[in-house]
């Protein structure tokens, strides 16, 4: 099933470095995760303003599924939403789009387990109340499955 881009709110621009292609000039598997990274990053401050003193996040699970393969010369960006919120993980989704004449292309879709984490103590904490609100609240709540 193709992701519905218009349940995405947040998108960013993701930069293709040289270092990222592998010898056949395609940007390498491995790399998809820093892209995905770099995506939820720029989501979680800017979107959602997360306050990583208070929880820090880390990842417990990543899928990725590749659909068309990038290169050097491809315009992309990554949409990425929050899709289940429970008490100290949640899920989000990312979409790669390499950008063409004809609009956006959907290139790649993952999905990453997310754990609120409390580095201090070493263990997963539960998702701040600010955080978890804002997520909600930004994300469309109809469009979220809250298991709390």
């Amino acid at each position: 099933m193709a992701e519905n881009l218009s349940y995405y709110r947040f998108k960013t621009d993701i930069p293709i470095r040289f270092s990222d292609l592998d010898a056949y000039g395609h940007v390498n598997n491995a790399v998809y995760l820093t892209y995905f990274e770099i995506a939820r990053s720029n989501y979680w401050r800017e979107a959602i303003s997360w306050d990583q003193k208070k929880a820090g996040v880390i990842l417990g699970r990543s899928e990725i599924n590749y659909l068309k393969p990038l290169t050097l010369d491809d315009r992309i960006s990554c949409y990425v939403r929050t899709t289940r919120i429970g008490n100290s993980s949640f899920d989000m989704m990312h979409v790669l789009v390499k950008h063409t004449p004809h609009g956006e292309e959907i290139c790649t879709t993952g999905k990453t387990v997310c754990i609120s984490y409390d580095y201090g103590a070493n263990k997963s904490t539960p998702i701040p109340i600010t955080e978890r609100q804002r997520m909600i609240e930004y994300d469309e709540p109809p469009l979220i499955l809250n298991t709390n």
